[in-house]
């Protein structure tokens, strides 16, 4: 695990840190690298958690990123585009101070990330601010698209089509007739409950919140209000280490229901708080397709890198780094220029093709929501495409 240093800067230090970050990013267009490539010398960002209570996902992401940025190195010169990493925890109390780290290296001309919604909150105003285009591979939360951000772009579909999804499994899959709804109270976390809550209507029993970023390891007030419901389904909103515990406690209980849950849960590190036994049978939902899926090469080459099958977004953020670097190739070397590239193209890669409106959302053509499930042996697996009704 790589830990990123976070430096706090007073505030007009800080101003003059992006302002001056801004003005050099947007115009600085050096075309120059000791590989002697044709637009080499520049360099992208993967910014998210790499540590922390849910760092598997962050992981699962800037790799993804990192064998993009390999494989076109390796075609246009060692070194030729450098991808570095500033590790946020996930914390949205951290990320501001590692943003400003972040976007005083001018020659960061992109950004993959950040993955998780309160997080983007909190340091997306920093690199809008500095002009630096972002592509995050996993932020849901749809109010991120809705802030005026001019370099804000987005992936995946949002929290608007994964909530309904996964309600819409738990009614027509599932047909749970009672149902529990709890949420850990991040920005992610309680939107997505919301929406879920929100959609299925008089199916909702009981609702609840949790504690989130590792801070609660006893869940056993929620564990006796879903067993005292009678909910025969529980959807959580919230990350895997918690999703985990609370499936481990409510199998200790005797509930058996099935817990239900997003893409933040998404994750082996479910089944491993949970325990194999205790896991199997539980539901998640991702805007995304399984990366098992991904075409070309890609599955391949992720086993071979890092000695680990792809994770979840691994192959978005494989898409995200590719899109960056087309628009480098091309000659788009400032952040402005990027920027532009990235908002005025489209981008063909191994798990979806990208094309971005004019508030970053993904072109709705182009959304899509699958819903995978949790092996006797605590893999996760596709299961279907979840329904839209």
């Amino acid at each position: 695990m790589r830990q990123g240093l976070v430096r706090a800067l007073g505030g007009v230090a800080v101003l003059a840190v992006i302002a001056g970050s801004a003005a050099c990013n947007s115009t600085k267009d050096t075309n120059s690298s000791s590989s002697g490539g044709k637009n080499c010398g520049y360099e992208l960002a993967y910014f998210g958690a790499l540590t922390g209570s849910s760092a598997n996902l962050g992981v699962n992401i800037e790799q993804g990123a990192a064998l993009a940025v390999e494989q076109y190195n390796t075609k246009n010169g060692k070194n030729c585009i450098v991808l570095k990493t500033f590790d946020s925890q996930g914390s949205e109390q951290v990320a501001p101070g590692v943003a400003r780290q972040l976007v005083a290296d001018t020659k960061i001309i992109g950004i993959i990330g950040p993955p998780f919604s309160g997080e983007s909150q909190a340091a997306d105003p920093t690199f809008d601010q500095a002009g630096i285009p972002m592509i995050t591979p996993s932020a849901t939360r749809p109010s991120l698209s809705t802030s005026n951000w001019k370099t804000f772009h987005r992936a995946v579909a949002n929290d608007n089509a994964q909530g309904p999804a996964a309600a819409n499994y738990i009614k027509s899959v599932l047909k749970a007739q009672k149902v529990f709804v709890a949420d850990d109270q991040s920005a992610y976390g309680s939107g997505l409950a919301n929406i879920v809550k929100s959609t299925l209507g008089p199916l909702v029993v009981g609702s609840d919140h949790t504690q989130g970023d590792g801070q609660q390891t006893d869940f056993s007030p929620t564990v006796t209000k879903i067993v005292s419901s009678g909910a025969t389904a529980f959807f959580y909103g919230g990350y895997y280490q918690n999703a985990g515990l609370l499936r481990k406690q409510l199998t200790a209980q005797g509930w058996k229901g099935v817990e239900v849950a997003g893409d933040g849960v998404n994750d082996p590190g479910f089944s491993k708080a949970a325990g194999n036994a205790a896991a199997a049978g539980s539901i998640v939902t991702c805007p995304c397709a399984p990366a098992s899926q991904a075409k070309g090469s890609f599955v391949a080459d992720y086993k071979a890198r890092w000695n680990q099958d792809a994770g979840t977004y691994s192959d978005v953020a494989f898409d995200a780094a590719n899109f960056f670097l087309q628009g480098i190739s091309a000659g788009n070397t400032t952040t402005t220029k990027l920027n532009n590239y990235i908002n005025t193209n489209s981008y063909t890669g191994i798990a979806n093709t990208y094309k971005f409106t004019s508030t970053g959302e993904l072109d709705p053509s182009l959304l899509k929501v699958w819903a995978f499930k949790f092996q006797p042996d605590g893999t996760v697996a596709p299961d279907q495409e979840a329904p839209k009704s």
